[in-house]
């Protein structure tokens, strides 16, 4: 099998080793170089055609995000951001995400030393990830532009919605939500994301879309116009039978906290057929089965189709084993999941 070929853009030579080591430990990967700069780094593109570059978020003469930006518009390829898990690190990560940055990771720190062990593995799937040119449009849109009245007589059946996403989903989620109307139905998220990210991209959200959007918090109540975003971390996200959130400390499961499954499972388990459950890009099978679990209780499920996916691993896992009554584009999801829960069907 041909060799994963990755640049990595660090101004510190110190985290450019961190990060050479830790690839070079996959014997799948070749680091074919290294760059202090983005100057440095678009030469370096030119000259050695990577096929994944990893992207400190903060440096020298032009910043990450700007960088990001020129790739994707001039030179699109799978890009994985480095960041610091600091509030302004994980801000700047998470527009990263949205210019369309295939993944990030945290800089190892005290408490989280080994977070480049998962590195290799990330890169690997960054390389087979769907990258699509950014056009003008994509950045700086206007915050809750397209989404203060889009459906004005609409008024939701009672029933909730429960979405996972990993891989790709800042993206995607960026793009479901801002079609919510404000009076959408109560909705809680699991999206993989380390801890502090959570919370700013629950900010971010909640600035760009019509509905309150927030990290959840235990025992919130699930309300109309209200989306729960599960917090990073230590904790998995479920839904408890008098419709609030529970926060509950566990292991991972399928390798992540917070599980999708976890997520799904519980809302099979307290809405049963008063649940809608959606499933979007993003690598491995985490929910799939709890996709189904939503399902043989009566709950209507989507998923997101290939074509519309970064990575088509969960929402494929799920489409096979049986969990997706309907498979749509991103681009039509919004509104089937608002025709599908609005009190009037014809609207």
């Amino acid at each position: 099998m041909k060799k994963v070929k990755v640049l990595v853009v660090d101004d510190s030579s110190t985290m450019r080793g961190l990060i050479a080591t830790a690839l070079t430990k996959d014997p799948d990967i070749e680091v074919v170089g290294q760059a202090e700069d983005p100057i440095q780094a678009r030469q370096a593109i030119k000259a050695l055609n990577p096929d994944v570059i990893t992207l400190d978020v903060e440096m020298p003469n032009m910043n990450g995000l700007d960088f990001l930006e020129k790739i994707m518009r001039l030179r699109p390829m799978p890009v994985i951001m480095v960041s610091t898990l600091t509030g302004r690190g994980a801000d700047e990560t998470i527009q990263a995400l949205e210019i369309g940055a295939v993944d990030c990771i945290e800089k190892p720190r005290p408490g989280n030393e080994h977070s480049f062990e998962e590195l290799p593995y990330k890169v690997k799937i960054a390389a087979s990830a769907r990258v699509r040119p950014l056009v003008k449009s994509d950045v700086h849109a206007p915050e809750a532009s397209n989404a203060r009245a889009p459906h004005e007589s609409y008024q939701p059946d009672g029933r909730i919605i429960a979405i996972g996403a990993s891989t790709g989903g800042v993206e995607a989620l960026m793009a479901l939500l801002s079609q919510f109307p404000e009076n959408c139905p109560p909705t809680v998220i699991t999206q993989h994301m380390p801890p502090t990210f959570t919370r700013s991209f629950a900010m971010r959200l909640d600035r760009q879309c019509a509905p309150k959007v927030q990290e959840a918090t235990d025992r919130a109540k699930l309300l109309p116009g209200h989306v729960f975003l599960a917090p990073g971390g230590t904790q998995h996200l479920e839904i408890t039978a008098d419709l609030r959130c529970r926060l509950k400390t566990a292991d991972r499961v399928n390798g992540h906290c917070p599980s999708v499954d976890v997520l799904f499972q519980s809302v099979a388990k307290t809405c049963k057929a008063n649940a809608i459950g959606v499933i979007l890009t993003g690598m491995g099978k985490d929910g799939a089965a709890g996709l189904l679990s939503m399902r043989q209780a009566g709950a209507k499920t989507f998923g997101q189709s290939e074509a519309s996916c970064i990575v088509y691993g969960m929402p494929k896992a799920a489409f096979e084993m049986g969990a997706v009554e309907r498979q749509l584009p991103l681009d039509k999801l919004a509104s089937a999941i608002i025709v599908e829960t609005s009190k009037n069907k014809n609207h």
